[in-house]
């Protein structure tokens, strides 16, 4: 591997983890009363929850289109929403955010031994490298809103 390749990968694995401009997962939920992550925001349209489950639901559709050829995403965009506020309980709380760290950690994995410009068999075109970058592009942004959601709750 020559060294530009290795510093696109390592570039791609710190863009992921929520580097440089953008926060990671875990510093904006990181002392988050419980009671505001089912609070819904006047004129937004999602609360916290609803956003953590998006960001698991489609970084899970993501990493297993990359390497399961049998996978079948969800349909748009109805099952990528939930349409609770809340989670139930703190275990499904925990639950969803145990997945998203371990599928990120599963796509990183992708990223660091899979050829990233081949051409995912199943796909029409898409690449572990566009997939890679979509994923982060999509919890980034996803991440923002939450932020701003603690904003307005007075709890950022």
């Amino acid at each position: 591997m020559n060294n530009e390749h290795q510093i696109l990968i390592d570039e791609i694995i710190h863009l992921l983890q929520g580097g440089n401009a953008h926060a990671d997962l875990k510093k904006t939920l990181d002392g988050l009363p419980p009671d505001f992550r089912g609070v819904k925001i006047d004129k937004l349209p999602y609360t916290i929850w609803q956003l953590v489950e998006h960001i698991r639901i489609a970084q899970w559709d993501m990493l297993e289109f990359s390497k399961d050829s049998s996978h079948e995403s969800p349909n748009w965009p109805d099952d990528y929403w939930p349409k609770e506020l809340a989670p139930k309980d703190d275990k499904a709380w925990d639950n969803s955010l145990k997945q998203i760290y371990d599928d990120l950690e599963a796509l990183i994995d992708l990223v660091k031994t899979q050829d990233l410009y081949k051409k995912i068999p199943h796909g029409d075109g898409q690449t572990i490298l566009r997939e890679a970058l979509q994923a982060a592009d999509h919890n980034a942004y996803h991440i923002a809103e939450i932020i701003v959601i603690r904003r307005l709750l007075g709890a950022w």
